[in-house]
């Protein structure tokens, strides 16, 4: 039986994709010789920022960049951050159901609770742990593992859901099952060659999945709901 929903946030349950992308092609304009792309972009997200800065610019030292980057998401972060679909709802039901819900993230702690607290969200959680409170991001487990502790939960009754195959291993580490989102930029095949243990094309797809009873209508385009991947 799952007690515990762990969530991953951008790309997952908030829709950051486009700050995000922004904000990389803003930081690397005329820094790199050749420009970093949405192509470039694209399959990295989910990494640690500091990483991603390291790969893009081929430099050991980036704090020059992760300044410019964090100046400009932050004062683009109202204007194009958003809930996907159906997630605050979701939320809702899961958590009057008794289900408790994390989020473990990649991101830092600032900008992690600026977009639950923007999207209306932040009271759903009764754990966040952000890449500031962990020393080995995802794909490593830690944070999966710590979230756990944190709500007194173990890992028998846990779950994760992502957008990413950092999500999914870091499940897979935790000895948990995952649950990957079609809506990932990433794409569906992409996902399914991490081997989650459902697919889910609606966020509603959840509460079945989890035992949370109760009739949905969901928009899909004819997928069955939480097919096994």
């Amino acid at each position: 039986m799952i007690r515990t929903v762990l969530f991953d946030l951008d790309g997952t349950i908030l829709d950051t994709n486009e700050l995000i992308i922004q904000s990389f092609i803003h930081t690397f304009t005329g820094v790199t010789p050749e420009p970093v792309t949405r192509e470039h972009i694209i399959p990295n997200m989910g990494r640690p920022l500091l990483e991603q800065m390291m790969y893009f610019s081929g430099r050991d030292q980036v704090e020059d960049l992760v300044l410019k980057y964090r100046a400009y998401n932050i004062g683009r972060h109202d204007e194009l951050v958003t809930v996907f679909p159906h997630v605050p709802e979701t939320l809702a039901r899961l958590k009057a159901a008794g289900i408790k819900l994390g989020v473990v993230t990649s991101k830092i702690r600032l900008t992690t609770e600026m977009g639950l607290k923007l999207t209306g969200i932040y009271d759903y959680f009764d754990v966040i742990v952000t890449v500031d409170e962990v020393e080995r991001p995802k794909p490593d487990p830690e944070g999966i593992i710590k979230a756990l502790q944190l709500i007194g939960e173990d890992t028998a009754g846990a779950m994760m859901v992502g957008d990413s195959h950092y999500d999914l291993e870091a499940a897979r580490g935790a000895g948990i099952p995952s649950v990957g989102v079609s809506w990932s930029l990433k794409g569906i095949d992409y996902l399914r060659a991490y081997d989650p243990t459902y697919i889910i094309q609606d966020i509603r797809e959840l509460l079945p999945i989890v035992g949370v009873e109760g009739v949905i209508e969901l928009e899909t385009d004819g997928t069955v709901s939480g097919e096994r991947a």
